[in-house]
């Protein structure tokens, strides 16, 4: 019988270290990836690939604000930036993954999908922005953009100004029957990039884009939810989850159960906030929703092995 997973991969991983952040150096990077993601395609799982996009946006962005200035034209805004970048990792994601799907004989098609994600605009993320985007600004420039844009800015750790936004939860997969439909078909689909593309809906129901960053591992644990996954698979820098991380008691992590992983939560100093904490968090709310699946923390060169259960961090219910 068939098995579903939905993967998160990080926008990290494409990018091995600051010399290595082309666009080839990111395909070579994707590339890896899939070989392994290959490996659960020809063991029988149906995937459907999330993946961040933190740096590549940052690139975007910042493009966008060197033109600008230098050659006049206009900025891109940032919820366009996140269909851009859905687009090239995408791209990137789906040619790699088909090329190594030819070269094994598996005929499986890949195909990624432009995702809107929906959001509350009441959400409390929107007040209190807290996201780092675009590129550091002196204090004159700030208040200009502020003044001009109605930009939420704050100074950062004394390297400058810059500009922040909200990080809303996501409540919608704009685009799910497509994805379902693919699945259903048998297609590989790389879908709620970067979090998704956020969105809003208005009073008469019309979607429109907001500036703002979802955070990919809650819009992959809403899509697995959605689509009833029977494993959610984050793909991070680390093969195993460990509390007190980078402390003298570390401890490495082969097996959490849902209970004991909502513990470490709640005491709030195993995970660090910015890195491991959303990843468990997220795996907390797709267990919740889903009493028979299982979710797996590991990275991408060590899926094979995990999946088999010789390493990883395996969270269940």
């Amino acid at each position: 019988m068939t098995k579903l997973a939905v993967i998160a991969i990080g926008g990290n991983s494409l990018i091995k270290d600051d010399k290595n952040v082309t666009v080839e150096s990111q395909y070579l990077a994707a590339k890896e990836t899939t070989y392994h993601i290959a490996d659960m395609l020809e063991a029988g799982w149906d995937v459907a690939i999330g993946h961040g996009n933190g740096p590549q946006v940052g690139f975007i962005l910042r493009r966008s604000e060197i033109a600008a200035k230098v050659e006049g034209m206009h900025e891109v805004p940032l919820e366009v930036c996140g269909a851009d970048s859905q687009g090239a990792i995408g791209y990137a994601l789906q040619q790699t993954l088909q090329n190594e799907l030819r070269r094994r004989g598996i005929n499986k098609s890949v195909a990624t999908v432009v995702t809107q994600v929906a959001v509350d605009a009441d959400d409390k993320a929107f007040r209190e922005p807290s996201k780092p985007i675009g590129s550091f600004m002196d204090k004159a420039e700030a208040d200009r953009r502020a003044a001009e844009l109605g930009w939420s800015v704050r100074e950062d750790a004394g390297r400058g100004w810059r500009r922040v936004v909200a990080s809303p939860l996501p409540k919608e997969v704009v685009e799910l029957e497509a994805v379902e439909a693919l699945l259903k078909a048998g297609t590989v689909v790389v879908t709620v990039g970067g979090g998704g593309i956020p969105v809003v809906r208005d009073a008469d129901g019309d979607l429109k884009g907001v500036a703002a960053v979802i955070d990919k591992d809650f819009a992959s644990s809403l899509l697995a939810q959605l689509i009833k996954a029977d494993l959610f698979l984050i793909s991070t820098a680390v093969e195993k989850v460990a509390v007190n991380f980078g402390k003298p008691d570390q401890k490495w992590l082969d097996k959490l159960t849902l209970a004991e992983a909502k513990a470490y939560l709640a005491e709030g100093t195993h995970f660090a906030k910015g890195s491991m904490a959303p990843k468990i968090q997220a795996i907390v709310w797709y267990l919740e929703a889903m009493p028979n699946g299982k979710a797996l923390i590991t990275n991408p060169e060590n899926i094979g092995r995990a999946l088999k259960g010789e390493t990883g961090t395996w969270i269940v219910p």
